[in-house]
Protein backbone atom coordinates (compact mmCIF):
# COMPACT_ATOMS: atom_id res chain seq x y z
CA UNK A 1 0.00 0.00 0.00
CA UNK A 2 1.10 3.79 -0.46
CA UNK A 3 -0.38 4.05 3.09
CA UNK A 4 0.98 2.22 5.81
CA UNK A 5 -2.51 2.22 7.83
CA UNK A 6 -5.43 4.11 8.35
CA UNK A 7 -3.93 6.28 11.07
CA UNK A 8 -0.50 7.27 9.19
CA UNK A 9 0.81 7.70 5.98
CA UNK A 10 -1.37 10.03 3.69
CA UNK A 11 -3.47 12.42 6.33
CA UNK A 12 -0.84 14.11 8.50
CA UNK A 13 -1.28 17.69 8.56
CA UNK A 14 -3.90 19.49 11.05
CA UNK A 15 -6.36 22.39 10.67
CA UNK A 16 -4.12 24.36 12.15
CA UNK A 17 -1.25 24.03 9.51
CA UNK A 18 -4.27 24.86 6.36
CA UNK A 19 -3.99 28.30 7.40
CA UNK A 20 -0.40 28.59 6.41
CA UNK A 21 -0.88 26.46 3.32
CA UNK A 22 -3.90 28.84 2.64
CA UNK A 23 -2.03 32.25 2.92
CA UNK A 24 0.81 30.77 0.89
CA UNK A 25 -0.95 29.63 -1.73
CA UNK A 26 -3.31 32.79 -1.83
CA UNK A 27 -6.40 31.58 -0.39
CA UNK A 28 -8.17 34.50 0.68
CA UNK A 29 -10.18 34.42 3.96
CA UNK A 30 -12.49 37.48 5.03
CA UNK A 31 -13.71 36.78 9.05
CA UNK A 32 -13.74 33.05 8.53
CA UNK A 33 -10.97 30.54 9.27
CA UNK A 34 -10.58 26.58 9.40
CA UNK A 35 -10.31 25.43 12.53
CA UNK A 36 -11.06 21.85 14.22
CA UNK A 37 -14.73 21.11 15.97
CA UNK A 38 -15.29 18.51 18.46
CA UNK A 39 -17.18 15.38 17.01
CA UNK A 40 -16.50 16.91 13.12
CA UNK A 41 -13.00 17.19 12.44
CA UNK A 42 -12.26 20.60 10.39
CA UNK A 43 -15.21 23.16 9.93
CA UNK A 44 -15.32 26.59 8.41
CA UNK A 45 -15.33 29.26 11.80
CA UNK A 46 -16.56 32.74 12.01
CA UNK A 47 -13.37 34.59 13.62
CA UNK A 48 -15.69 37.72 14.13
CA UNK A 49 -19.04 38.60 14.07
CA UNK A 50 -19.97 39.00 10.48
CA UNK A 51 -23.23 39.88 8.14
CA UNK A 52 -23.88 39.20 4.65
CA UNK A 53 -23.84 43.12 3.93
CA UNK A 54 -20.85 43.50 5.02
CA UNK A 55 -18.90 40.33 4.79
CA UNK A 56 -20.01 39.12 1.34
CA UNK A 57 -16.86 36.30 0.45
CA UNK A 58 -15.78 35.17 3.32
CA UNK A 59 -13.09 33.16 1.46
CA UNK A 60 -11.98 32.92 -2.16
CA UNK A 61 -9.93 29.84 -3.75
CA UNK A 62 -7.68 31.02 -6.90
CA UNK A 63 -9.26 28.86 -10.06
CA UNK A 64 -6.03 27.38 -10.46
CA UNK A 65 -6.16 25.69 -6.87
CA UNK A 66 -9.21 24.26 -7.81
CA UNK A 67 -9.44 20.45 -8.28
CA UNK A 68 -10.95 20.20 -11.99
CA UNK A 69 -10.40 18.24 -14.99
CA UNK A 70 -9.88 21.95 -16.36
CA UNK A 71 -6.73 22.19 -14.21
CA UNK A 72 -5.57 18.59 -14.40
CA UNK A 73 -5.15 18.81 -18.11
CA UNK A 74 -3.13 22.02 -17.72
CA UNK A 75 -1.01 20.21 -14.77
CA UNK A 76 -0.48 17.46 -17.38
CA UNK A 77 1.48 19.62 -19.60
CA UNK A 78 3.70 20.21 -17.53
CA UNK A 79 4.18 16.81 -15.70
CA UNK A 80 4.87 14.33 -18.01
CA UNK A 81 4.14 11.07 -15.31
CA UNK A 82 0.58 12.34 -15.20
CA UNK A 83 0.01 12.53 -18.61
CA UNK A 84 1.72 9.36 -19.17
CA UNK A 85 -1.03 7.52 -17.37
CA UNK A 86 -4.12 9.69 -18.32
CA UNK A 87 -2.95 8.60 -21.76
CA UNK A 88 -2.48 5.07 -20.76
CA UNK A 89 -6.35 5.19 -19.40
CA UNK A 90 -7.73 6.20 -22.41
CA UNK A 91 -11.58 7.47 -22.41
CA UNK A 92 -11.60 7.15 -18.88
CA UNK A 93 -8.79 9.61 -17.78
CA UNK A 94 -10.56 12.29 -20.19
CA UNK A 95 -13.64 11.96 -17.51
CA UNK A 96 -13.60 14.07 -14.80
CA UNK A 97 -13.73 11.41 -12.17
CA UNK A 98 -10.46 9.79 -13.96
CA UNK A 99 -9.02 12.72 -14.25
CA UNK A 100 -9.51 13.59 -10.27
CA UNK A 101 -8.93 10.36 -9.29
CA UNK A 102 -5.43 10.00 -11.18
CA UNK A 103 -4.25 13.00 -9.74
CA UNK A 104 -5.23 12.48 -6.21
CA UNK A 105 -2.97 9.49 -6.22
CA UNK A 106 0.47 11.27 -8.10
CA UNK A 107 -0.23 14.15 -5.59
CA UNK A 108 -0.26 10.66 -2.80
CA UNK A 109 2.49 9.49 -4.15
CA UNK A 110 4.43 12.55 -4.34
CA UNK A 111 4.35 12.66 -0.89
CA UNK A 112 4.93 9.32 0.24
CA UNK A 113 8.48 9.28 1.64
CA UNK A 114 9.16 6.12 0.02
CA UNK A 115 8.83 7.37 -3.75
CA UNK A 116 12.42 9.10 -4.94
CA UNK A 117 12.26 12.86 -6.09
CA UNK A 118 11.37 13.23 -10.07
CA UNK A 119 8.39 11.39 -10.08
CA UNK A 120 5.65 13.77 -10.59
CA UNK A 121 5.47 17.55 -10.29
CA UNK A 122 4.66 18.70 -6.89
CA UNK A 123 1.76 20.90 -6.47
CA UNK A 124 -0.17 22.88 -3.86
CA UNK A 125 -2.37 19.87 -4.09
CA UNK A 126 0.73 17.74 -3.26
CA UNK A 127 0.29 18.88 0.56
CA UNK A 128 -3.98 19.13 0.11
CA UNK A 129 -4.22 15.82 0.42
CA UNK A 130 -2.56 15.61 3.43
CA UNK A 131 -5.32 17.62 5.27
CA UNK A 132 -8.40 15.18 4.02
CA UNK A 133 -9.62 13.28 6.48
CA UNK A 134 -10.32 9.43 6.11
CA UNK A 135 -14.06 9.77 5.68
CA UNK A 136 -16.03 6.30 7.17
CA UNK A 137 -18.14 5.75 3.98
CA UNK A 138 -19.45 1.92 3.69
CA UNK A 139 -16.91 1.09 0.97
CA UNK A 140 -14.69 0.59 4.25
CA UNK A 141 -17.01 -1.13 6.57
CA UNK A 142 -16.43 -4.36 7.38
CA UNK A 143 -18.39 -7.62 6.71
CA UNK A 144 -20.27 -7.58 10.01
CA UNK A 145 -21.02 -3.78 9.73
CA UNK A 146 -22.60 -4.08 6.27
CA UNK A 147 -24.21 -7.05 7.44
CA UNK A 148 -26.33 -4.07 9.39
CA UNK A 149 -27.18 -2.80 6.19
CA UNK A 150 -29.26 -5.81 4.54
CA UNK A 151 -33.09 -4.85 3.59
CA UNK A 152 -32.15 -1.10 3.23
CA UNK A 153 -31.66 0.68 -0.02
CA UNK A 154 -27.85 0.88 1.02
CA UNK A 155 -26.65 -2.32 1.35
CA UNK A 156 -27.29 -3.42 -3.12
CA UNK A 157 -26.00 0.53 -3.51
CA UNK A 158 -22.46 -0.69 -1.67
CA UNK A 159 -22.25 -3.91 -2.94
CA UNK A 160 -22.82 -2.48 -6.68
CA UNK A 161 -20.29 0.76 -5.77
CA UNK A 162 -17.71 -1.87 -4.61
CA UNK A 163 -17.66 -4.12 -7.67
CA UNK A 164 -17.57 -1.05 -9.92
CA UNK A 165 -14.27 0.10 -7.96
CA UNK A 166 -13.15 -3.37 -8.23
CA UNK A 167 -13.30 -2.81 -12.30
CA UNK A 168 -11.81 0.61 -12.47
CA UNK A 169 -8.81 -0.58 -10.01
CA UNK A 170 -8.03 -3.38 -12.13
CA UNK A 171 -8.43 -1.40 -15.14
CA UNK A 172 -6.33 1.25 -13.89
CA UNK A 173 -3.79 -1.45 -13.21
CA UNK A 174 -3.58 -3.38 -16.24
CA UNK A 175 -3.26 0.06 -17.83
CA UNK A 176 -0.10 1.36 -15.84
CA UNK A 177 1.07 -1.47 -14.67
CA UNK A 178 3.95 -1.53 -17.58
CA UNK A 179 4.55 1.40 -16.92
CA UNK A 180 8.34 1.46 -15.69
CA UNK A 181 7.59 3.77 -13.00
CA UNK A 182 4.23 2.92 -12.11
CA UNK A 183 6.45 -0.73 -11.80
CA UNK A 184 8.63 0.76 -9.93
CA UNK A 185 6.86 2.37 -6.91
CA UNK A 186 2.94 1.11 -7.52
CA UNK A 187 2.92 -2.33 -8.44
CA UNK A 188 6.09 -3.80 -7.12
CA UNK A 189 6.18 -5.76 -3.92
CA UNK A 190 3.36 -4.22 -1.52
CA UNK A 191 3.03 -1.13 -3.49
CA UNK A 192 -0.50 0.21 -4.48
CA UNK A 193 -3.66 -1.96 -3.20
CA UNK A 194 -7.45 -1.59 -3.57
CA UNK A 195 -7.52 0.39 -0.45
CA UNK A 196 -5.59 3.21 -1.76
CA UNK A 197 -8.21 3.33 -5.01
CA UNK A 198 -10.98 2.99 -2.52
CA UNK A 199 -9.39 5.96 -0.79
CA UNK A 200 -9.05 8.11 -3.34
CA UNK A 201 -12.96 7.48 -4.35
CA UNK A 202 -14.11 8.26 -0.99
CA UNK A 203 -11.95 11.77 -1.14
CA UNK A 204 -14.03 12.58 -4.97
CA UNK A 205 -17.13 11.90 -3.65
CA UNK A 206 -16.70 13.30 -0.10
CA UNK A 207 -15.54 16.65 -1.00
CA UNK A 208 -16.66 17.36 -4.88
CA UNK A 209 -19.37 19.96 -5.40
CA UNK A 210 -20.47 21.42 -8.68
CA UNK A 211 -19.55 25.27 -9.42
CA UNK A 212 -20.34 26.93 -12.16
CA UNK A 213 -17.89 27.52 -14.75
CA UNK A 214 -15.64 24.09 -13.35
CA UNK A 215 -18.01 21.56 -13.07
CA UNK A 216 -17.86 18.60 -10.26
CA UNK A 217 -14.45 19.49 -8.63
CA UNK A 218 -12.85 19.68 -5.03
CA UNK A 219 -12.03 23.40 -3.48
CA UNK A 220 -9.86 23.60 -0.48
CA UNK A 221 -11.19 25.17 2.10
CA UNK A 222 -14.40 25.39 0.83
CA UNK A 223 -14.57 21.68 1.24
CA UNK A 224 -13.89 22.18 4.56
CA UNK A 225 -17.40 23.65 5.42
CA UNK A 226 -19.82 21.20 6.99
CA UNK A 227 -23.60 20.35 6.07
CA UNK A 228 -26.69 21.62 7.13
CA UNK A 229 -29.91 21.65 5.69
CA UNK A 230 -32.68 24.00 5.39
CA UNK A 231 -32.30 27.20 7.52
CA UNK A 232 -29.51 25.97 8.92
CA UNK A 233 -27.68 26.27 5.96
CA UNK A 234 -25.12 29.84 6.02
CA UNK A 235 -23.73 29.91 3.39
CA UNK A 236 -23.57 29.31 -0.77
CA UNK A 237 -20.37 27.96 -3.01
CA UNK A 238 -19.82 29.96 -6.29
CA UNK A 239 -17.41 31.45 -8.71
CA UNK A 240 -17.01 35.23 -8.67
CA UNK A 241 -16.27 37.25 -11.83
CA UNK A 242 -12.54 35.87 -12.01
CA UNK A 243 -13.78 32.13 -12.10
CA UNK A 244 -12.23 31.98 -8.87
CA UNK A 245 -14.42 29.77 -6.56
CA UNK A 246 -15.80 31.27 -3.68
CA UNK A 247 -18.08 31.23 0.20
CA UNK A 248 -20.23 33.58 0.23
CA UNK A 249 -22.43 34.68 3.46
CA UNK A 250 -26.88 33.74 2.41
CA UNK A 251 -28.46 36.77 2.59
CA UNK A 252 -29.51 37.92 6.63
CA UNK A 253 -27.96 35.53 8.00
CA UNK A 254 -25.38 36.74 10.95
CA UNK A 255 -22.57 34.89 12.60
CA UNK A 256 -21.12 35.32 16.11
CA UNK A 257 -17.23 35.44 16.79
CA UNK A 258 -16.54 31.10 16.96
CA UNK A 259 -19.85 30.21 14.70
CA UNK A 260 -19.77 27.78 12.43
CA UNK A 261 -20.47 28.69 9.08
CA UNK A 262 -22.34 25.44 7.05
CA UNK A 263 -23.00 24.66 3.28
CA UNK A 264 -25.90 22.26 2.24
CA UNK A 265 -23.98 18.99 0.28
CA UNK A 266 -27.61 19.21 -1.11
CA UNK A 267 -31.26 19.36 0.65
CA UNK A 268 -33.15 16.66 -1.73
CA UNK A 269 -30.50 14.21 -0.93
CA UNK A 270 -31.65 11.01 0.65
CA UNK A 271 -30.56 9.01 4.02
CA UNK A 272 -29.13 6.30 2.12
CA UNK A 273 -27.04 9.18 -0.32
CA UNK A 274 -25.85 10.92 2.54
CA UNK A 275 -24.32 7.89 3.89
CA UNK A 276 -22.90 6.67 0.75
CA UNK A 277 -21.01 9.47 -0.27
CA UNK A 278 -20.61 11.73 2.74
CA UNK A 279 -20.57 9.03 5.41
CA UNK A 280 -23.55 10.48 8.03
CA UNK A 281 -26.72 11.11 8.65
CA UNK A 282 -28.07 14.77 9.22
CA UNK A 283 -29.37 14.61 12.48
CA UNK A 284 -32.15 17.03 11.66
CA UNK A 285 -33.25 14.23 8.86
CA UNK A 286 -36.69 13.44 9.94
CA UNK A 287 -37.75 11.11 6.85
CA UNK A 288 -35.26 8.89 4.24
CA UNK A 289 -36.52 11.56 1.75
CA UNK A 290 -36.12 9.04 -1.01
CA UNK A 291 -35.49 5.65 -1.92
CA UNK A 292 -34.27 3.60 -5.12
CA UNK A 293 -35.43 0.74 -5.50
CA UNK A 294 -34.50 -2.37 -8.22
CA UNK A 295 -37.40 -3.42 -10.57
CA UNK A 296 -37.02 -6.55 -12.58
CA UNK A 297 -39.07 -7.52 -15.98
CA UNK A 298 -40.42 -11.20 -15.46
CA UNK A 299 -38.45 -14.28 -16.37
CA UNK A 300 -41.63 -15.29 -18.57
CA UNK A 301 -42.13 -11.79 -20.31
CA UNK A 302 -41.24 -12.88 -23.92
CA UNK A 303 -40.52 -9.43 -24.85
CA UNK A 304 -37.86 -8.95 -21.75
CA UNK A 305 -34.81 -9.46 -24.25
CA UNK A 306 -36.03 -6.76 -26.23
CA UNK A 307 -37.05 -4.64 -23.11
CA UNK A 308 -33.82 -4.76 -21.19
CA UNK A 309 -31.92 -4.05 -24.54
CA UNK A 310 -33.97 -0.75 -25.30
CA UNK A 311 -33.95 0.99 -21.81
CA UNK A 312 -32.16 3.53 -20.87
CA UNK A 313 -33.63 4.19 -17.71
CA UNK A 314 -31.92 2.72 -14.78
CA UNK A 315 -33.95 -0.50 -14.17
CA UNK A 316 -36.01 0.52 -11.19
CA UNK A 317 -38.35 3.75 -9.53
CA UNK A 318 -37.39 5.98 -6.86
CA UNK A 319 -40.29 6.21 -3.95
CA UNK A 320 -39.84 10.10 -2.49
CA UNK A 321 -41.23 12.23 -0.27
CA UNK A 322 -41.74 16.25 -1.54
CA UNK A 323 -43.92 18.40 1.25
CA UNK A 324 -44.91 15.90 3.11
CA UNK A 325 -46.72 13.71 0.14
CA UNK A 326 -45.03 10.79 -1.00
CA UNK A 327 -44.33 10.13 -4.52
CA UNK A 328 -43.00 8.18 -7.39
CA UNK A 329 -40.91 8.40 -10.73
CA UNK A 330 -39.65 5.55 -12.88
CA UNK A 331 -39.46 5.52 -16.75
CA UNK A 332 -38.48 1.78 -16.52
CA UNK A 333 -41.85 0.84 -14.95
CA UNK A 334 -43.67 1.83 -17.88
CA UNK A 335 -41.20 -0.40 -20.29
CA UNK A 336 -42.06 -3.65 -17.22
CA UNK A 337 -46.00 -3.47 -17.77
CA UNK A 338 -47.09 -3.22 -21.41
CA UNK A 339 -46.90 -5.64 -23.68
CA UNK A 340 -47.10 -6.80 -27.16
CA UNK A 341 -51.03 -7.01 -26.94
CA UNK A 342 -51.02 -3.41 -25.97
CA UNK A 343 -49.17 -2.32 -28.81
CA UNK A 344 -45.34 -2.22 -27.89
CA UNK A 345 -43.11 -3.92 -30.46
CA UNK A 346 -39.81 -4.64 -31.69
CA UNK A 347 -38.58 -4.86 -35.03
CA UNK A 348 -34.87 -5.25 -36.16
CA UNK A 349 -34.51 -3.11 -39.09
CA UNK A 350 -31.35 -2.75 -41.51
CA UNK A 351 -29.89 0.59 -41.27
CA UNK A 352 -28.49 2.89 -43.96
CA UNK A 353 -24.78 1.70 -42.85
CA UNK A 354 -25.92 -2.14 -43.85
CA UNK A 355 -26.00 -2.64 -39.84
CA UNK A 356 -29.39 -4.05 -38.24
CA UNK A 357 -30.70 -2.45 -34.78
CA UNK A 358 -33.72 -2.71 -32.95
CA UNK A 359 -36.35 -0.31 -33.07
CA UNK A 360 -39.19 0.16 -30.79
CA UNK A 361 -42.81 0.61 -32.05
CA UNK A 362 -45.75 1.69 -30.24
CA UNK A 363 -48.73 0.96 -32.04
CA UNK A 364 -46.90 1.38 -35.13
CA UNK A 365 -45.13 4.75 -34.58
CA UNK A 366 -41.89 4.39 -33.77
CA UNK A 367 -40.41 5.23 -30.43
CA UNK A 368 -37.22 7.53 -30.64
CA UNK A 369 -36.69 7.60 -26.90
CA UNK A 370 -38.12 4.75 -24.27
CA UNK A 371 -38.34 7.80 -21.95
CA UNK A 372 -41.10 8.74 -24.10
CA UNK A 373 -43.44 5.94 -23.87
CA UNK A 374 -45.07 7.25 -20.73
CA UNK A 375 -46.30 10.01 -23.16
CA UNK A 376 -47.64 7.55 -25.72
CA UNK A 377 -49.39 5.52 -22.70
CA UNK A 378 -50.69 8.69 -21.61
CA UNK A 379 -52.52 9.39 -24.44
CA UNK A 380 -54.16 5.91 -24.97
CA UNK A 381 -57.45 4.91 -23.96
CA UNK A 382 -56.22 2.67 -21.98
CA UNK A 383 -54.31 4.49 -19.69
CA UNK A 384 -55.85 3.91 -16.57
CA UNK A 385 -54.88 0.41 -17.01
CA UNK A 386 -51.67 0.85 -17.27
CA UNK A 387 -51.11 3.31 -14.73
CA UNK A 388 -53.18 0.19 -12.33
CA UNK A 389 -50.32 -2.36 -13.64
CA UNK A 390 -47.65 0.09 -12.43
CA UNK A 391 -49.35 0.68 -9.17
CA UNK A 392 -49.67 -3.08 -8.60
CA UNK A 393 -45.90 -3.75 -9.61
CA UNK A 394 -44.82 -1.02 -7.31
CA UNK A 395 -46.79 -1.87 -4.43
CA UNK A 396 -45.69 -5.46 -4.73
CA UNK A 397 -42.27 -4.32 -4.78
CA UNK A 398 -42.43 -1.96 -1.68
CA UNK A 399 -43.98 -4.88 -0.07
CA UNK A 400 -41.12 -7.19 -1.05
CA UNK A 401 -38.43 -4.66 0.10
CA UNK A 402 -40.42 -3.87 3.56
CA UNK A 403 -40.67 -7.74 4.41
CA UNK A 404 -36.93 -8.13 3.33
CA UNK A 405 -36.09 -5.39 5.81
CA UNK A 406 -38.16 -6.28 8.64
CA UNK A 407 -36.56 -10.19 8.39
CA UNK A 408 -32.98 -8.44 8.35
CA UNK A 409 -34.54 -6.10 10.94
CA UNK A 410 -35.25 -8.49 13.20
CA UNK A 411 -32.08 -11.17 12.47
CA UNK A 412 -29.70 -8.06 13.15
CA UNK A 413 -31.06 -7.70 16.36
CA UNK A 414 -31.04 -11.15 17.33
CA UNK A 415 -27.59 -12.55 15.52
CA UNK A 416 -25.00 -9.58 14.92
CA UNK A 417 -23.11 -9.08 17.86
CA UNK A 418 -19.77 -8.24 17.17
CA UNK A 419 -16.97 -6.36 19.03
CA UNK A 420 -15.91 -5.91 14.94
CA UNK A 421 -18.66 -3.02 14.45
CA UNK A 422 -17.82 0.08 15.17
CA UNK A 423 -20.10 2.47 17.03
CA UNK A 424 -20.59 5.45 13.71
CA UNK A 425 -22.06 2.24 11.21
CA UNK A 426 -24.09 0.49 14.26
CA UNK A 427 -25.55 4.32 14.65
CA UNK A 428 -25.82 5.06 11.24
CA UNK A 429 -27.85 1.67 9.66
CA UNK A 430 -29.60 2.04 12.74
CA UNK A 431 -31.16 5.23 11.35
CA UNK A 432 -30.97 4.29 7.94
CA UNK A 433 -33.21 1.13 8.72
CA UNK A 434 -35.84 3.40 10.74
CA UNK A 435 -36.03 5.91 8.34
CA UNK A 436 -36.91 3.65 4.85
CA UNK A 437 -39.11 1.36 6.94
CA UNK A 438 -41.30 5.09 7.70
CA UNK A 439 -40.81 5.76 4.34
CA UNK A 440 -41.44 2.12 2.88
CA UNK A 441 -44.56 1.83 4.98
CA UNK A 442 -45.96 5.52 3.44
CA UNK A 443 -45.61 4.19 0.43
CA UNK A 444 -47.51 1.42 0.31
CA UNK A 445 -50.41 3.18 1.84
CA UNK A 446 -49.81 5.43 -1.04
CA UNK A 447 -49.93 2.71 -4.02
CA UNK A 448 -52.96 0.89 -1.79
CA UNK A 449 -54.86 4.31 -2.18
CA UNK A 450 -53.58 5.10 -6.05
CA UNK A 451 -55.00 0.80 -6.69
CA UNK A 452 -58.42 2.06 -4.77
CA UNK A 453 -58.66 5.23 -6.98
CA UNK A 454 -57.79 3.05 -10.19
CA UNK A 455 -60.47 0.60 -9.71
CA UNK A 456 -62.96 2.94 -9.73
CA UNK A 457 -62.12 3.74 -13.18
CA UNK A 458 -64.76 2.83 -15.76
CA UNK A 459 -62.30 2.28 -17.99
CA UNK A 460 -60.65 -0.22 -15.56
CA UNK A 461 -63.84 -1.67 -14.63
CA UNK A 462 -64.50 -2.42 -18.15
CA UNK A 463 -61.19 -4.18 -18.61
CA UNK A 464 -61.26 -5.61 -15.86
CA UNK A 465 -64.69 -7.16 -16.76
CA UNK A 466 -63.48 -8.33 -20.50
CA UNK A 467 -60.73 -10.28 -18.28
CA UNK A 468 -63.65 -11.97 -16.23
CA UNK A 469 -61.88 -10.55 -13.32
CA UNK A 470 -62.87 -9.83 -10.00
Amino acid sequence: MIRRGRSEGWFSLSCTAWQSWASLNGVTLNGASVDRVAHKGCAVLATQDLRAAEHHYIMTVPRELVVSLESIEIQAKSDKHLAEILAALGSFGRTTRGAVLCSLLMQVTIACPDVPRGVGVSTPCTDYVKFLPEELLPTFWNDDELELLKGTSLHIATQTKIKSLTREFQQFRDATQEIAWCKAYWWKDNGMAFDDWKQVDAMYRSRALEFPGIGDAMVPGIDMANHASGDATGALYETDENGDAVLQLKDDVKFRDGDEITITYGDEKGACEMIFSYGFIDDEMGSAKVIFLELSIPEDDPLKPAKVFVATSAPGFRVFENAGQVLWEGDFVYIACVNEEDGLEFKIIQANSGERELQSFWKEVQITEMESLKTYLQNDPMWHVFQLRAIVLLQGRVKEQLELLQQSDSRTREEIVSETIRDGPRRMAARLRELELDLLERAYAMFEEKKTEMLESPVVKKYLGQEDVD
